[in-house]
């Protein structure tokens, strides 16, 4: 029996988290466009921010990660990937949706400090980028795929993680699949 999970979600509201606990609850593979997103922007020597913006002009950066999604849902039968838009790449999928506020946001992205982000110098600053990056992404998949990946309706299932821990989040998920099955 196959089983493709796609969890998208807003900045900050514990995607990658969540993605490792069902990981290990279901004993999948585990992917993330934004690892793959600092690999490119590593391998180009600039910002995760950075390479957002470059993005909005430049579709090669979108191109290099839609194919690699694609690429998996086609190859590959059992992992969770946690993407903006896998659900859209990978149709097949279940389709999670984790969203958090933008305050809440900022403190857990502000407290991971994560090293290639030193532009969130404050908790001011880090909620400043997260409405940055998230107006240029939205701008960029509509431009790009006529499509918002805020919009609930694209998804199996939405979970607000604002004031619940990874943990709980996590037991919705599997919940929901068991009873799906």
């Amino acid at each position: 029996k196959t089983m493709i999970i796609t969890i998208s979600g807003a900045l900050g509201s514990g995607k990658s988290t969540v993605a490792k606990i069902l990981v290990q609850k279901f004993n999948l593979k585990h992917y993330s466009t934004g690892d793959f997103m600092r690999e490119i922007a590593a391998k180009r020597e600039v910002t995760l921010l950075e390479l957002s913006k470059l993005a909005e002009t430049d579709r090669s950066v979108d191109k290099e990660l839609d194919d690699y999604q694609i690429k998996l849902g086609k190859d590959e039968d059992n992992f969770i990937i946690d993407a903006r838009l896998g659900w859209h790449f990978i149709p097949n999928s279940i389709k999670i949706f984790l969203d958090v506020t933008d305050e809440e946001a900022a403190k857990r992205i502000f407290k991971e400090g994560r090293t290639d982000e030193k532009y969130n110098t404050d908790l001011n600053a880090t909620l400043e980028n997260i409405k940055n990056r998230r107006a240029s992404e939205i701008k960029r998949y509509l431009d790009y795929y006529n499509l918002n990946y805020y919009d609930h309706n694209n998804y199996d299932l939405v979970v607000d993680t604002t004031e619940i821990p990874a943990e709980e989040v996590a037991e919705k998920i599997i919940k929901f699949i068991e009873e799906k099955k």
